[in-house]
């Protein structure tokens, strides 16, 4: 559905995209994370670290918060496990269709019938 009237553009203060570009220059932070952390699109993110880079996009931020990029970091390898366990379900919800399919091939009652027919 489309949205009626004007668009909303939301804009950021100078210290809060320094402060954000500043977050993703931390080791072992991506940009990704920084981005949903500040519930932000990765993007937008991206487009403020090169207006940084090109020097459009000047200040003073200050002292960077540990507590934050530590944060950031947990939250990254948190989503990173996250993935690897929902893989993992997938891949054995899809070895017990496939176990459960093969013996009902191999079962008695369906050699007596001659049905060979797996379900999906």
């Amino acid at each position: 559905m489309a949205r009626s009237g004007p668009r909303r553009v939301h804009k950021y203060e100078l210290e809060f995209k320094l402060r954000a570009v500043q977050l993703t220059e931390q080791p072992g932070v991506l940009v990704r994370d920084v981005a949903a952390s500040l519930s932000i699109h990765p993007f937008m993110l991206s487009r403020w670290r090169k207006q940084v880079a090109d020097g459009d996009l000047v200040g003073q931020v200050p002292e960077l918060d540990l507590g934050s990029v530590a944060e950031l970091q947990r939250l990254g390898d948190t989503e990173r496990r996250y993935k690897r366990l929902f893989m993992e379900h997938d891949l054995l919800k899809k070895a017990i269709r496939f176990a459960r399919d093969q013996k009902r091939l191999l079962s008695p009652s369906s050699r007596q019938t001659g049905k060979h027919t797996p379900s999906r």
